[in-house]
C-alpha cells in the first residue's frame, strides 16, 4: 500500500489533479509534487518541490521523503508546451533515465506508475483492429511523442530488470479528453475549419479525463503490474468527432496532410506531427480486457462521451462565416500546391 507518494509534472494539469486526488485518499500520509515551475493550479496539501527530474538532485528528493511509490507523469505529449520538441524529448528521455536511476539507487522505494500512451502502437493501414499489450507497432512512430514514449517503455524494462522487486505498472492511455484539458487532439479539433484525409474515416477511442484520474489512483493504490490499456468504450469516427465539434471539414489528401500539419503547427494553431495525422488516417484501437481484470477499472465515460465533454466546451467559440473562408481557402491553397508538387506540375525544377 501506499504510502510516501512522488508525483512527477505535478504543476500540469492531469498531475496537479492526481496529487490532489492522492493527498486526500486514505491510507496515504504524503504526497511530494514535484515539477520545474510552481503549479498555477491550488494542489491543496501536496509538498511541492521544484526540482528538474533531468537534475540528478531528483535522488535527494527520493531519499528525504522516504518515497514508497513514484507515479511518473512528466512525459509531454506536445512541444510547443514546453518551448519546442528539443526541450520535450530532453524532459521526455533524460528525464525518465534521471528518475529511474534515482529509483534504482533508492532504498525505500517499491512501486514505479508510468504514464504512457497508445500512440507507442503507431498508426498504419496494416494494424489490427485492436491492439493488446503484448503486440507492438506495424511501423514504429518516427518521432515525436510516439517515439519517446517507446524509449521511455524500453528504460522502464531496462529498469525492471535491474530492480525486480519493484513493482512496474505502465498505463497506456488513449487520448484524454474532457471539458479542461488541453492536447494536441483538442486544439486540433478546435481549429475553425478542420482538415481531415480525403477518403479516411479513422476510428479513435479516447479517455475522460475524470476516468483517466480514476485509472492513476487506482494504478497508485492498488497492486496491480504489468502494462494495461486504458481507453473508453466504443469508438468515435474522425467524420462524426468533427461535426460533434461543430467545425466544418475540408478533406485534403493524404499526401499533404503532413504538411497541412506543419502549417497549423507553425501558426500556433494546432501541434501536429506526421504520426499525429497517420492517426487521423487509420485510427487505433485498444483491447481493454487487461483494464478490467488485471486493474479492476470501469470508465464512466464511453469515447463519445468523452468527446462530448470537449465538445460543449467549444459552444461560445464557434468559427465565424469571415474565419471560416479564410481558413478554408488558406488550407485549400496549401493543399492544392503540395498536390501540384507530388506530381511535378510544381513550378520549374
Amino acid at each position: 500500500m501506499a504510502r510516501v507518494v512522488l508525483v512527477t509534472g505535478v504543476s500540469r494539469y492531469l498531475g496537479g489533479l492526481l496529487a490532489r486526488r492522492l493527498v486526500a485518499h486514505p491510507g496515504i500520509e504524503r504526497v511530494v509534487g514535484v515539477d520545474v515551475i510552481p503549479p498555477p493550479q491550488d494542489i491543496g496539501a501536496v509538498e511541492f518541490v521544484r526540482a528538474d527530474i533531468r537534475n540528478p538532485m531528483i535522488s535527494r528528493v527520493i531519499e528525504q521523503a522516504g518515497v514508497d511509490t513514484v507515479v511518473h507523469m512528466n512525459v509531454i505529449a506536445t512541444p510547443t508546451f514546453v518551448g519546442g520538441r528539443t526541450p520535450q524529448k530532453e524532459i521526455n528521455v533524460i528525464g525518465t533515465m534521471q528518475l529511474l536511476a534515482a529509483c534504482q539507487k533508492s532504498t525505500t522505494v517499491r512501486r514505479l506508475v508510468v504514464k504512457s500512451s497508445a500512440a507507442v502502437y503507431g498508426s498504419t493501414s496494416r494494424d489490427p483492429a485492436l491492439f493488446t499489450e503484448d503486440m507492438s507497432a506495424r511501423r514504429s512512430p518516427r518521432g515525436g511523442f510516439g517515439k519517446d514514449s517507446i524509449e521511455v517503455e524500453g528504460y522502464v524494462r531496462g529498469f525492471a530488470r535491474r530492480r525486480p522487486d519493484v513493482e512496474i505498472l505502465m498505463l497506456r492511455f488513449a487520448n484524454v479528453l474532457g471539458p479542461k484539458i488541453r492536447t494536441s487532439v483538442t486544439d486540433y479539433f478546435s481549429l475553425p475549419v478542420v482538415p481531415v484525409p480525403l477518403g479516411y474515416d479513422a476510428r479513435m477511442q479516447f479517455v475522460h479525463e475524470d476516468d483517466a484520474i480514476d485509472a492513476l489512483v487506482l494504478g497508485t493504490t492498488g497492486a496491480a503490474t504489468g502494462v494495461v490499456n486504458v481507453a473508453g468504450d466504443g469508438v468515435v469516427t474522425v467524420h462524426q468527432a468533427v461535426a460533434m465539434a461543430g467545425r466544418p471539414m475540408l478533406p485534403v489528401p493524404l499526401q499533404s496532410a503532413g504538411l497541412v500539419g506543419g502549417v497549423t503547427r507553425r501558426l500556433g494553431l494546432a501541434d501536429f506531427s506526421p504520426d499525429q495525422m497517420s492517426f487521423l488516417a487509420f485510427g487505433r484501437g485498444l483491447d481493454t480486457t487487461r483494464m478490467r481484470s488485471v486493474l479492476g477499472f470501469e470508465p464512466r465515460f464511453t469515447s463519445r462521451e468523452a468527446f462530448a465533454a470537449f465538445a460543449r466546451t467549444l459552444g461560445a467559440g464557434a468559427p465565424g462565416p469571415q474565419m471560416v473562408t479564410a481558413a478554408v481557402s488558406g488550407v485549400a491553397g496549401i493543399a492544392g500546391h503540395a498536390v501540384l508538387r507530388s506530381l511535378g506540375a510544381g513550378g520549374a525544377r
